[in-house]
């Protein structure tokens, strides 16, 4: 559907939930109704009940089956996240032994061979239950996409170290994002095969990765989050094979679930089975997380999160070095969750001046656009490099972010530091 006409239905599909799910209408798996009503009305989000991001599956270590040298990633906890330096010259598809890593848990390492997909529930035409294993995918019909990937905190370490507010969760920058070239089958196809009814109105992805386990001993089962039956027909994939290669474990072999321009969450790996519902479903994933609160959204905080929000970064590390009176270039990546990018403008005196940059790929959705600026410092001395955005609705990033307790989607213009040194 067009994008207007998408997030018109995404708004009107979560309020319609939250309602239903306060007056008892819908099933939430895993989620206390008691202790969620408390929550909401707390104002206090996932904070508030003192959940962390570590489990005590990965208790032991970060869980991450492939290698992370330091040049290409900053470990985060259970989680890995991607330099944006390491990405100059690699082309539109993030290469795999650098795209990032977002566990609740730790990896599993699956057998492709008797790996079973089970779909089931009352939306399902007499509520049959149906199994499907790779094979059974890959005769249905192929569709390969390009595509990014996610996390919806990316970008959170700047409400504090930028906008100076505390927030919970993973201090990522701007490195919880990957792009790759994803094939696999329609969840569409499958949904059909399985015999989806008329009456089905949420489809539920389940992950086979270990249960999820707060800080406080809570037991929350394994990630999930119910996706409305209109989205999972439209262009949400289950997808077996990123850049020409099978999915590496770390990132959901052997199948997983990708959910074009929508936060990354959404995206489950490892995907076991999907239940698809004839009533409205709830997952801790989408009450207790993927909210905004705070007192600028409404008591019971805002609809769960859906679409990615607009982001720049520069292929640079923080602190990067320049010399004075040479001629530098400038590269950096730009992206939306609902549009292609139609301009960038870039600042290397903190935001005094900006500059058109030139961009090197059309404006389309659901992928990045790289940019690049020629720039011959004149003045030794310290200071910030910027990048702001503007997609092809006509949004630009704003120079704050309105804060949020769990530090979601930030998209305010990021203060690069940097330094220019003399000559010799």
């Amino acid at each position: 559907m067009p994008d207007h006409a998408s997030a018109t239905f995404e708004t009107t599909y979560d309020r319609r939930r939250l309602r239903q799910f306060l007056a008892g209408e819908a099933r939430a798996e895993g989620v206390e109704r008691r202790t969620l009503l408390k929550l909401l009305a707390a104002v206090g989000g996932a904070a508030a009940l003192g959940i962390a991001p570590a489990a005590t599956a990965a208790a032991a270590g970060p869980g991450i089956v492939k290698p992370l040298p330091p040049e290409l990633f900053t470990v985060r906890g259970t989680n890995a996240e991607s330099r944006p330096a390491s990405w100059q010259g690699t082309g539109l598809h993030t290469p795999l032994d650098r795209f990032f890593v977002r566990n609740h848990t730790s990896t599993p390492v699956l057998e492709a061979d008797s790996w079973r997909l089970k779909a089931w529930g009352g939306g399902l035409r007499h509520d049959k239950e149906t199994e499907f294993g790779l094979d059974d995918l890959r005769r249905l019909p192929t569709v390969t996409t390009d595509a990014l990937v996610e996390c919806a905190g990316n970008g959170r370490s700047y409400f504090t170290s930028q906008q100076g507010e505390p927030v919970s969760g993973t201090a990522w920058g701007l490195g919880a994002i990957g792009s790759g070239r994803w094939r696999g089958v329609r969840l569409a196809d499958v949904l059909h095969r399985a015999g989806i009814s008329r009456h089905a109105v949420d489809v539920q992805p389940r992950g086979l990765d270990a249960e999820y386990v707060t800080a406080d001993g809570t037991n929350l089962g394994r990630v999930r989050r119910p996706l409305p039956v209109v989205k999972a027909m439209s262009d949400v994939l289950l997808a077996y094979e990123l850049n020409g290669e099978a999915l590496p474990p770390d990132h959901g072999h052997p199948v997983r679930v990708l959910v074009p321009s929508w936060v990354g969450i959404a995206s489950i790996k490892w995907v076991g089975d999907i239940e698809v519902s004839d009533t409205p479903l709830y997952s801790p994933w989408n009450t207790d997380f993927y909210r905004l609160y705070e007192a600028s959204y409404p008591p019971a905080g805002s609809d769960p999160l859906s679409r990615q929000t607009l982001k720049s970064t520069f292929e640079l590390d923080h602190g990067a070095a320049f010399t004075v009176g040479r001629s530098h270039t400038l590269t950096g990546r730009s992206w939306s969750g609902s549009a292609g990018i139609a301009a960038v403008e870039v600042s290397t005196d903190g935001g005094a001046t900006w500059r058109r940059a030139r961009l090197h790929d059309p404006a389309r959705r659901n992928t990045w656009t790289r940019w690049s600026l020629r720039w011959r410092p004149e003045r030794a001395g310290q200071t910030h490099l910027l990048a702001r955005a503007t997609d092809t609705r006509g949004t630009t990033q704003p120079d704050r972010t309105v804060h949020n307790t769990q530090g979601y989607l930030f998209d305010a213009v990021v203060r690069h530091p940097a330094e220019v040194r003399d000559a010799g």
